[in-house]
């Protein structure tokens, strides 16, 4: 049994992080998704802020579902021409605005079906929004996300 790769068609992966919260992450993730759009180019979001998950409420999608498929979950597409894909636990929670209060093992595991089991398809480019600050949940997105395309960093920051 070989184990499916759904980033195959992922050209580039690029993480967006900082060492703290409130600092823009989430709206740069999604500035540089309709910029990369915009230029023609095909886009996925793996939102893996777990306990803020905001993308989808920025492009209007949190009222979606996710769906299963042969190859695992199905991203949310925001635009008729489906040039931007999105996946986040904002999807899975019963409510939007519902707390995420798990412990470690569990984000971990969460982070890592993330990679492993949505179907991305052929994206030119999947942004990574990450949570704030320099937890386990970076160290498991780079470990799983390690065995793939170029991996390159946006760090957000602010001037003080």
């Amino acid at each position: 049994l070989s184990e499916r790769n759904n980033l195959a068609g992922v050209r580039h992966i690029l993480l967006v992080l900082s060492g703290k919260g409130g600092v823009g992450k989430s709206t740069i993730s999604t500035q540089l998704a309709l910029a990369l759009r915009h230029s023609g180019k095909k886009v996925g979001i793996l939102d893996v802020d777990l306990c803020g998950p905001s993308i989808p409420r920025m492009l209007r999608a949190q009222d979606s579902d996710v769906h299963q498929c042969d190859s695992g979950w199905v991203p949310v597409f925001v635009d008729q021409e489906k040039s931007i894909s999105l996946m986040s636990i904002g999807f899975l929670l019963e409510k939007p605005d519902d707390a995420v209060v798990w412990r470690g093992p569990k984000k971990n595991a969460l982070i890592k079906q993330f990679v492993a089991d949505v179907a991305w398809g052929d994206l030119d480019f999947l942004i990574v929004d990450t949570p704030p600050g320099t937890s386990d949940e970076h160290i498991s997105t780079i470990e799983a996300l390690r065995p793939y395309k170029s991996l390159g960093a946006v760090l957000v920051t602010t001037p003080q």
